[in-house]
């Protein structure tokens, strides 16, 4: 059996020695993170996906959310002391995180941005973020990833 190839997510975990579980499923393009879920059969309460925003002051964040709800802009903004934020052109998650669309992680991007997870992960010990390529989940210790990410929990979607 072939061995996993690693992501810059996993490795950047296993740099920090935190133990996590790998979903690997099959894909061939982008999809949505309900049906990721599916795949793998992760809660969808306990999955996550990957925003990144960039705030008026040009500076870029990323934001951790419940796979079924939606960011709310304004909450997110203030969680990172800005006055606006908006979603970066799907044409740019390359460039600014160097990751594509739908294998977006919080983890092991290019540049450390701030991240902030929404406070519904709190709820956790574990959750679910995409493992850093289409077709790759992990299911990582919140506690490590607020640590490894120096990310923070905030209420920032809409309720």
């Amino acid at each position: 059996m072939a061995k996993e190839a690693k992501t810059n997510a996993m490795r950047m975990l296993d740099r920090q020695k935190v133990k996590y579980e790998a979903f690997p499923y099959e894909c061939d393009e982008f999809i949505d993170g309900l049906h990721s879920a599916d795949l793998i059969g992760a809660p969808y309460e306990q999955s996550f996906k990957t925003l990144v925003m960039e705030g008026k002051s040009g500076g870029y964040y990323v934001f951790v959310v419940p796979i079924e709800k939606e960011v709310d802009r304004k909450a997110a903004a203030k969680a990172v002391g800005e006055k606006a934020v908006d979603m970066i052109h799907v044409k740019d998650i390359l460039k600014i995180t160097g990751y594509v669309r739908g294998g977006c992680s919080p983890l092991g991007m290019k540049k450390p941005y701030p991240v902030v997870f929404d406070a519904s992960a709190g709820g956790f010990e574990e959750i679910y973020v995409s493992g850093g390529r289409v077709g790759l989940t992990l299911k990582v210790p919140l506690a490590a990833l607020l640590k490894v990410t120096n990310g923070k929990l905030a209420d920032i979607t809409m309720k």
